[in-house]
């Protein structure tokens, strides 16, 4: 039996994993490599990546945070500086313990992340108050080894990511940007993205170590009812600082030292994978408008074997002058004149990669000084005045862009339920929502909670757990409220699903 290698042939109801594979390989947004858990992103998903950074770098910009690089070796020395940090990422790191067939006589890791990379240099450059704030990025690639379950964008060994790194004098400073970060996050998800998040703060086992707290956004995949981290802000406190003696002189007795307050914050690539698994549909990738590489992709329709070439080429001047238009206002459009190729093929090719516009240019259209665009959302057909093109594209550019965000976010509240039970909660977390519940947010508990929502056959798991996604900003009142598990006052309303 021949295997179709072009479409979509696995649907998103009956086998999710299999069909967001398909997208990604066949969508053109990334390829494989012969290492297990690194991938090549390709063009498509490389721009979605830099529009987010360009983005993300203008407005953090304007809150004073700078652009820098450091190297991607750590040495063992300053990893063990930080042991509860490091115990996090063992498991993850990956050493460098030969040059050649000679051993290193120090080994040397390859970063999963960079505080350790970072905080020495930064108690190098700091010893008075007035040289506060520090705010530094870096966009680079991190490698985290140990990943038994590999998901194109979702779970790799390397992948994008930027990673900010502040210190404040004070502690009320550094809170604020913490949260200041978060919204920005959620920025990226909504308005380029159009996907919602919902905000909120990790429970103590979820927090990353050696931070005092962790904030998140959170995003829903309703094809498998799973939730899934979407970018965090860390507020360090003194934790590092003490770590790694980050100090500057106090600003009322400069014969005394003053730990420095941190932040650190991250968004990865995994961001390209979330917006893959909400919007896509069964003809392949639905990319979302403000971060396509191609926004509206122009097709000359009804030519035959009949036309003439001076007919032909009418056609493509009209289509030509059209294009003009459209580029001269800063739309990223493509104009797909291959020969030997049917319209149809032409409209399977650019679907399947997502581009959000289709422009059909055909003999009649030109004949009323028209086009037809096709939205790649819904399929709708919206006959257009060639004079008129640019003003309407960009009102259909920021209609999709509004209808895959409202289509997401309703699905988001639909399936956001509310339990007052645990066998109520666990109903819900099988029929795949994720479920608010009162919680006491002890350690113990989410322990408890993540084993008795485990599905076993034959003491095969088959279902993990369900954990703590974050305790929501917004949430229900827990005053007077018993914990979902342990029947303990409760401490807060938490977010609870299954995850990635």
């Amino acid at each position: 039996m021949s295997v179709q290698k072009f479409g979509i042939t696995t649907q998103k109801e009956d086998n999710f994993h299999n069909w967001y594979t398909q997208v990604v390989l066949r969508g053109e947004l990334l390829d494989y490599y012969d290492i297990r858990g690194c991938f090549i992103m390709r063009p498509a998903s490389m721009f979605m990546w830099s529009s987010i950074r360009s983005w993300f770098e203008s407005r953090i910009q304007k809150m004073g945070i700078q652009e820098c690089y450091f190297p991607m070796l750590v040495s063992k020395r300053n990893l063990e500086q930080e042991k509860d940090h490091l115990e996090n990422f063992n498991p993850e790191l990956a050493w460098i313990t030969k040059c050649g067939e000679k051993d290193l006589e120090e080994p040397v890791a390859i970063r999963p992340t960079s505080e350790t990379i970072m905080y020495p240099a930064f108690a190098r450059w700091l010893s008075s108050y007035r040289e506060l704030p520090l705010k530094l990025n870096q966009w680079c690639s991190v490698l985290r080894w140990e990943v038994k379950s590999t998901l194109p964008f979702i779970r790799g060994r390397e992948f994008l990511w930027q990673e900010g790194h502040t210190a404040y004098y004070k502690k009320d400073e550094a809170e604020k940007e913490t949260l200041e970060i978060l919204d920005l996050y959620e920025q990226v998800y909504r308005d380029l993205l159009a996907v919602p998040v919902i905000k909120g703060k990790k429970s103590k086992k979820e927090t990353f170590g050696g931070a005092e707290y962790t904030t998140s956004v959170e995003a829903f995949i309703p094809g498998t009812g799973k939730g899934i981290q979407g970018a965090t802000s860390h507020h360090l406190g003194q934790n590092f600082s003490k770590m790694f003696d980050i100090k500057v002189d106090n600003e009322n007795n400069l014969e005394a030292k003053s730990h420095v307050f941190q932040n650190c914050w991250g968004l990865t690539t995994r961001s390209i994978g979330v917006a893959v698994m909400v919007h896509s549909d069964n003809r392949g990738f639905v990319c979302p408008p403000r971060v396509a590489q191609i926004q509206a992709v122009v097709v000359l329709c009804g030519i035959k074997a009949t036309t003439t070439d001076n007919e032909k080429i009418k056609l493509e001047e009209y289509a030509k002058h059209i294009i003009e238009r459209i580029r001269s206002s800063n739309i990223r459009v493509h104009f797909d004149n291959r020969e030997n190729l049917s319209p149809g093929f032409k409209f399977n090719h650019w679907e399947l990669r997502g581009v959000p516009c289709r422009i059909e240019v055909g003999f009649k259209d030109m004949e009323k000084a028209e086009v037809c665009i096709v939205r790649r959302d819904n399929g709708e057909k919206i006959q257009v005045k060639s004079e008129q093109i640019v003003d309407q594209l960009n009102g259909i550019i920021d209609s999709i862009h509004s209808s895959l965000y409202i289509k997401a976010e309703a699905e988001l509240k639909v399936r956001t339920k509310i339990a007052s039970t645990f066998e109520e909660m666990l109903g819900y977390l099988n029929d795949r929502n994720i479920v608010l519940a009162p919680w006491c947010s002890a350690v113990e508990c989410e322990d408890e909670i993540g084993e008795k929502t485990t599905v076993r056959e034959n003491d095969e798991v088959t279902l993990m757990g369900a954990k703590s996604l974050c305790i929501p900003f917004e949430a229900p009142s827990f005053e007077s409220k018993k914990c979902i598990s342990c029947k303990a006052d409760a401490k807060c309303f938490a977010l609870f699903g299954r995850s990635y």
